[in-house]
């Protein structure tokens, strides 16, 4: 009698090797374009509608740096933010890069503001 096991090349529980199925596709979105949607900061019909009632213009230059504090305050978890500038005061949903409303310096130093828990300020 031969004591030696032998290897079955057929056997039921041997692993089975699945063909993977390569997708041609390309994606629709390329991740450059995802990102920089993802970073681009949206101003609601209301805030547009206050800053062009207050007469408030922001520099691009402004908006970018605005831009950034954003991307900088959501890495640390903030949700909704003031953000402070020269000429403006801006409440952003940071998660949602959406600015909600938007009032000038005056007006904004003598109001209180809740539910806020960051403030970016801007020079």
């Amino acid at each position: 009698m031969d004591h030696r096991i032998l290897q079955i090349q057929n056997h039921p529980l041997s692993l089975q090797t699945k063909n993977k199925v390569q997708h041609t596709e390309q994606p629709k979105v390329s991740f450059k374009e995802a990102l920089e949607k993802e970073a681009n900061l949206v101003i609601s019909k209301h805030a547009q509608k206050r800053l062009d009632e207050r007469n408030i213009s922001i520099q691009d230059s402004k908006w970018k740096q605005i831009q950034m504090k954003i991307s900088e305050a959501k890495t640390k978890g903030i949700r909704d933010s003031l953000v402070v500038t020269n000429n403006a005061a801006l409440i952003v949903n940071v998660p949602n890069n959406t600015v909600i409303t938007a009032m000038n310096r005056e007006e904004a130093s003598s109001q209180i503001f809740t539910n806020i828990n960051g403030t970016i300020i801007l020079d």
